[in-house]
């Protein structure tokens, strides 16, 4: 049977949670968090696992509580001017084992009023946003069917922060400079709380996330990984 696996409760906690981010609240309520959030989530990322092997048999849903695909519910205040101990919303990513949060992946984002889905490469180090630049410069037409396909252009946008002048050593005049000046090689999708709470978003999520595999494969082309 199709199940809902963010209903009222999920999002009711974590509205809540916006509004009373601190140690002494979260604690009281922890036992809700554990039942209305985690479980639910890690429920998700378990029944997942059969469609994201379609998708690439290379990505991992792991639904372990610690370490797993979920992110974990406490922020690191550490180096941030916010120092609100809990993040609001929930995140979960979907990649290689042993590759961190800047390889390509694939990223659900559940927040009150604000859910959406991402694909892409996320603010890489320099050397491997070259990789993928000269990638675009050389198979323009590769890049073109990847990102301007109507399969993908129905579900996704491109997006991420982009250089104010093209990277040393590309043409300027390229016909995806605009491509190539970007710092983050990503695309999103908005979703409504209405379509993360449906029975069928489990099967939504891994359409959405098909639409994106020419997008994926050709990143993970570039910088030299599986997908």
């Amino acid at each position: 049977m199709p199940t809902s696996y963010f209903a009222s409760p999920f999002f009711k906690f974590l509205t809540e949670l916006t509004a009373n981010n601190d140690r002494t609240w979260f604690n009281s309520n922890k036992t809700r968090y554990i039942h209305d959030v985690q479980e639910p989530a890690l429920q998700f990322i378990s029944d997942f696992a059969p469609r994201l092997k379609k998708i690439s048999p290379h990505y991992v849903a792991d639904p372990r509580p610690m370490g797993g695909s979920m992110f974990r519910i406490y922020r690191d205040t550490r180096f941030s001017k916010d120092k609100t101990p809990y993040k609001e919303y929930v995140g979960i990513a979907f990649r290689q084992p042993g590759t961190d949060v800047h390889a390509p992946g694939l990223y659900l984002h559940l927040q009150p009023g604000a859910c959406y889905a991402g694909v892409g490469v996320w603010r890489p180090e320099s050397p491997v946003a070259n990789r993928i630049r000269q990638a675009i410069a050389d198979q323009p037409a590769a890049w073109k069917s990847a990102t301007r396909g109507k399969g993908f252009l129905s579900s996704w946008t491109i997006e991420g922060e982009t250089l104010s002048r093209p990277p040393k050593g590309f043409d300027p005049d390229h016909p995806f400079i605009d491509d190539i000046k970007k710092k983050d090689f990503t695309a999103g999708a908005k979703l409504t709380q209405k379509q993360v709470a449906a029975p069928r978003f489990l099967d939504d999520y891994a359409k959405l996330l098909t639409a994106a595999k020419p997008f994926q494969a050709f990143l993970a082309k570039a910088v030299g990984v599986h997908f």
